[in-house]
């Protein structure tokens, strides 16, 4: 693991989840209550914009692109940095769609400290737009496919459910479960 000076202290807590499970949604609802930054999906808005079907170069591109973002945003952080997304998705992506997935992902995983995994129960209806490409089955394929991940890293996990202020306070409990209090 990375070695943590006072200045990066941060606490990282990862929302992760299939596509349409309130990530974006819950990351700025602890950004806004923890008085803090968070960092968006870098993929959203690369594919939205790419103006062709993505291909395996786009994918590596958009994982550099979200460590960037990882470490600009940590700068920023106000004792907590909430990430809408890590490489766990973009590395069962990649192994999904080409059956590869660069050393490199594995090996920022690994080092790349987080104090806690938000996972997103799929129980809030999958929503269809331009990007979006794993609806029914999918979700809980993937679903169970990054619980194994983040279990296979050893961070811990805590699964977010319900809808509204529902999801909200149980992301919030998970928080607290962990002592990841306000600062």
């Amino acid at each position: 693991m990375e070695e943590r000076t006072a200045k990066t202290t941060v606490k990282r807590i990862v929302i992760i989840g299939p596509e349409s499970t309130g990530k974006t949604t819950l990351s700025k609802q602890l950004a806004h209550e923890y008085k803090t930054v968070w960092i968006p999906e870098y993929a959203r808005t690369y594919v939205e914009q790419l103006g062709r079907p993505y291909h395996y170069e786009d994918v590596l591109h958009i994982a550099e692109k979200q460590v960037d973002l990882d470490v600009h945003y940590e700068s920023l952080a106000n004792g907590f940095l909430f990430l809408d997304t890590d490489l766990i998705i973009t590395k069962i992506w990649l192994l999904w769609v080409y059956n590869e997935c660069p050393a490199w992902i594995d090996h920022y995983l690994s080092e790349k400290k987080t104090d806690l995994y938000l996972l997103c129960n799929t129980d809030i209806p999958w929503v269809p737009d331009p990007v979006r490409e794993n609806p029914g089955e999918m979700r809980e394929k993937l679903f169970k496919t990054y619980k194994k991940e983040i279990e296979s890293l050893g961070y811990p996990c805590r699964m977010v459910s319900g809808t509204g202020e529902t999801r909200f306070k149980s992301a919030m409990d998970a928080l607290k479960d962990l002592n990841l209090l306000h600062p």
